[in-house]
């Protein structure tokens, strides 16, 4: 028996808290953001049920995913403006769209070529989504492939060594000389005036209890509307696909009332990290070891695919090496962390093109990662 029972909700909602706070934490810390938050959180997750502190299963772990999680999607895509997006990306969108083919066919060709067992095609299908648009997508197409939360959290942990190596390699690239003296290389380092004031509202996020009330009701809206239509046509298991949707078609026809909300993207950052608190806790580690090695080939495989496939389709077509980092970054890191890159590069006019074109990521990334999950099966 766990030292902590599943009936003491209270003792465990205060561990999952924590080990969310865990996660914020290591994202800050200048040491130990070298590994992202959510692999703190998962890891310690497991550590503290595996070793009988808390248990492996419990009821509030089935409300934070039942509940808790989808309510943050919404709140993470309030700002998915598509027509922002094509207007402030530039050529940095249609590589951006080259390279998520590459990363579809990395992840079909990879499933031939690993033994992935029974869930192979989940496998794929989460892994082709997640390197294309982020961790929402991941959990969302982890629904449709309905994984239990051992895959879940089996599947999860290696995907993020695989992403670091994976940022690690684009920032490097462009600094080694046999690579891009055989591309153009433009001057992107002049920055316009609105991705300036973008960097100066991130600065610290804002919470009006109006708008930050008005995005929570929001969100609850548009899950129960994404779960009423899931579950009458049968199709229960595409909740968030149908949450996710909806969202995207509210955040583009009102675009400017949603821009006025406040605290929506941290509140969904909270929901996510909780969930993958409850995930780590519901992970058997012996069934986690097992396994993870070969997933984290896997995803090596896929990223490896990309960027050399990404780079080789550049040079044939003479595109600017800065724009194609940008670009595949977008895809395989997320938009902040590609921010990040051309913030270190000096490449300041992409900076804007990195985040708007990463959020159009996590809108077709669930479209991407379903057809892969249903073309292998």
């Amino acid at each position: 028996m766990p030292l902590i029972s599943q009936e003491n909700i209270f003792a465990l909602v205060a561990i999952i808290f924590g080990l969310a706070f865990l996660g914020f934490w290591a994202d800050k810390n200048a040491i130990a953001r070298k590994i992202p938050g959510v692999v703190w959180v998962l890891v310690a997750g497991i550590f503290l049920s595996n070793v009988g502190f808390i248990p492996l299963k419990a009821p509030i772990y089935d409300f934070v995913g039942g509940y808790i999680m989808p309510l943050g999607v919404p709140l993470l895509l309030y700002r998915a403006n598509i027509r922002q997006i094509f207007q402030e990306s530039g050529m940095v969108l249609p590589i951006f769209l080259l390279a998520s083919v590459t990363t579809a066919v990395g992840a079909v060709v990879g499933f031939y070529l690993f033994d992935l067992g029974e869930i192979g095609p989940k496998i794929a299908g989460v892994y082709g989504g997640t390197f294309i648009g982020g961790m929402v997508n991941f959990v969302a197409i982890a629904e449709v492939a309905e994984l239990s939360t051992t895959e879940f959290g089996t599947i999860l942990s290696p995907s993020a060594p695989v992403s670091i190596l994976a940022l690690m390699a684009l920032i490097i690239i462009p600094s080694l000389s046999w690579i891009s003296r055989h591309y153009t290389l433009r001057d992107h380092g002049q920055s316009d005036l609105q991705t300036e004031q973008s960097q100066n509202n991130d600065i610290r996020p804002e919470f009006r209890l109006r708008q930050t009330t008005a995005a929570l009701g929001l969100s609850a809206v548009i899950c129960a509307i994404g779960t009423y239509i899931a579950d009458t046509t049968g199709l229960s298991n595409y909740s968030l696909f149908f949450i996710t949707l909806i969202t995207v078609v509210i955040a583009n026809l009102v675009p400017k009332q949603m821009a006025r909300l406040t605290g929506d993207f941290e509140l969904g950052m909270v929901c996510m990290y909780l969930f993958f608190a409850v995930i780590g806790a519901g992970t058997n580690a012996t069934e986690f070891a097992d396994s993870a090695f070969t997933y984290f080939l896997f995803g090596m495989f896929i990223v490896t695919f990309h960027i050399t496939a990404t780079l080789l389709l550049a040079r044939v077509f003479k595109l600017d090496l800065a724009e194609t980092i940008i670009a595949s970054g977008a895809a395989l890191v997320g938009a902040a962390a590609t921010a990040g890159i051309a913030t270190s590069k000096g490449w300041k006019n992409l900076i804007t093109p990195a985040i708007t074109t990463g959020m159009l990521g996590y809108v077709i990334a669930n479209f991407v990662g379903v057809a892969i999950l249903n073309f292998l099966k």
